[in-house]
């Protein structure tokens, strides 16, 4: 015995000697987003790495004590918290009042503009971190292995270049779009761009409309996002350095979903899938939530939750979703903020906030009413369970789209929803078979995987911290120029030595007939 202990003591001991602990500094984004970085937060604090957290003062998730890293809190003043309270009704009533060109157009600027504002908050928030010599000194005596951040604001990349260290992102989004088109060929002849909900089967007039919001997209970001950033750039590191290629030489581009939820497109070495990390098996619900889904009975049970930011619509709106779900056989449980909607039925709960993943994992649920935020949509693919989505804001309709596509979802019309519409929605997931059998295929996909999205994930962070970065996977296009990158000018130049070459064999040709002509005549 006692030989054993020593032997499986030096065993111990050997894996713990080969067992490499770094210290990641986090430069996260707040909302929905932070819940994806501190899945990997915990995950890496579970292999015994030290984790650094950046926040700012006015932070609305991201505490500033946690058992899982230690925290940085910087001040950022006065936060517009209320962008997305006050903004989405506004959003709501402009669509409900009827949509047009116009009223698309203005709501778009204001969207852009309203980001654009914090996009600025962002770059003075890190400024604040340049400018303070003592922070600065801190961090780069703290010898950080790695930055992980998510570019959705860019204060991780400023923050990474000016400490000289390896760049990791946890990525979907960044500043100027969905991040594929920042690192990665995206042919637009069947890669649809974010916003116009297309698939990757075009047809011409899809694919003109396709190449012409890409090029107002490509003008719009670089002018509204991109501008904070650029400004900063040439300040802090001078005229030569470029925002845009300090994204593109991230080592490891974590993407947050994959080629179940995406369409095929062309993709690179250092673009790693993790689509679904987020997601777990389900834990055994509350006693009085176990107890209200099991009364459900053979009906089972439809969930509503709108997100971590958007608790709640207009109460027109509400009243109608209530009206319904009071019609429906099925027990509803709906997370809602606000004001109790009208004609709610005995059938509906009504809950502050709700275990998603749990009851997404309950088999007695049916359906999942969602906005279609990322989260919610990888963990309706996780267990199976078909959508009925209302898309709001941002990214949410493409997704919901994509759910679509695959014949996973039903998209309602927030701007002509009403109690018989809805419930339209809501009978035919319910009883078409159609949905459930594409999300259960779907998840099946998901679920055959060499590796755990997670571990992939945690694999390649400590990839990079081991190895240093990762420069051998960084393609070296984006230091080419669109001439070059599009082989212009070896087309260019190949064209006119054909043409040159043409011209003085023809030229050769008209000499020698000449001659011979010449010769012809004069023997005459």
């Amino acid at each position: 015995m006692h030989h054993s202990t020593l032997l499986s003591l030096f065993i111990l001991l050997s894996a713990l000697s080969g067992y490499y602990c770094g210290k990641v500094l986090v430069v996260p984004v707040d909302g929905s987003h932070w819940i994806n970085m501190k899945v990997l937060i915990v995950e890496l604090n579970a292999k015994g790495h030290n984790i650094t957290v950046i926040r700012g003062s006015s932070s609305w998730y991201i505490k500033e004590k946690s058992s899982y890293y230690t925290s940085i809190t910087v001040d950022t003043g006065e936060f517009d918290d209320d962008f997305m309270v006050m903004f989405l009704p506004h959003l709501l009533k402009i669509q409900r009042q009827g949509r047009s060109f116009w009223s698309e157009m203005a709501t778009a600027d204001e969207i852009y503009s309203r980001i654009t504002k914090i996009h600025q908050q962002i770059c003075n928030m890190t400024a604040i971190i340049f400018e303070n010599e003592t922070l600065i000194k801190s961090l780069e005596d703290a010898k950080y292995d790695v930055v992980l951040t998510d570019p959705a604001f860019g204060g991780g990349v400023l923050l990474a270049h000016r400490l000289g260290l390896p760049l990791v992102l946890n990525v979907r989004w960044t500043m100027y779009g969905e991040a594929h088109f920042d690192i990665a060929p995206s042919p637009l002849s069947y890669t649809p761009v974010t916003g116009l909900q297309l698939t990757d089967k075009m047809t011409f007039i899809q694919r003109v409309k396709n190449v012409m919001t890409y090029m107002m997209i490509l003008y719009k970001n670089s002018k509204y996002f991109g501008y904070p950033y650029k400004e900063f750039t040439q300040k802090y590191f001078g005229p030569n350095v470029d925002f845009f290629f300090l994204l593109q030489e991230a080592d490891i581009w974590l993407m947050r979903n994959d080629f179940i939820f995406e369409f095929p497109r062309p993709t690179m070495p250092n673009i790693v899938y993790m689509g679904g990390f987020q997601c777990k098996p389900a834990k055994p619900l509350p006693a009085e939530l176990e107890e209200f889904v099991q009364s459900s009975g053979q009906h089972g049970v439809v969930i509503m939750t709108l997100g971590t930011v958007f608790g709640q619509l207009l109460s027109d709106i509400n009243d109608e979703i209530a009206a319904a779900f009071a019609q429906l056989p099925q027990k509803v449980i709906w997370r809602h903020t606000g004001p109790r909607p009208a004609n709610l039925g005995n059938n509906t709960l009504i809950v502050d906030w709700l275990p998603q993943n749990d009851l997404l994992g309950h088999p007695q649920t049916k359906v999942f009413v969602a906005h279609g935020g990322t989260n919610g949509v990888q963990e309706a693919i996780y267990h199976g369970v078909p959508i009925v989505g209302l898309p709001l804001i941002f990214d949410q309709p493409e997704n919901l789209s994509r759910m679509q596509a695959k014949g996973t979802a039903k998209i309602v019309d927030i701007a002509t929803l009403d109690r018989t519409v809805f419930l339209e929605a809501l009978k035919e997931v319910l009883h078409n078979p159609f949905y459930k059998e594409n999300i259960q295929r779907l998840s099946k996909l998901h679920h055959d995987q060499p590796m755990k999205p997670l571990d992939r994930a945690v694999f390649w962070i400590e990839f990079v911290m081991r190895n240093g970065g990762a420069p051998h996977l960084r393609t070296q296009s984006f230091k080419m120029s669109w001439i070059a990158y599009h082989s212009i000018d070896v087309i260019l130049t190949l064209m006119v030595t054909v043409l040159i070459f043409a011209f003085v064999t023809v030229y050769i040709i008209r000499y020698f007939c000449l001659v011979i002509c010449k010769k012809k005549v004069k023997f005459e």
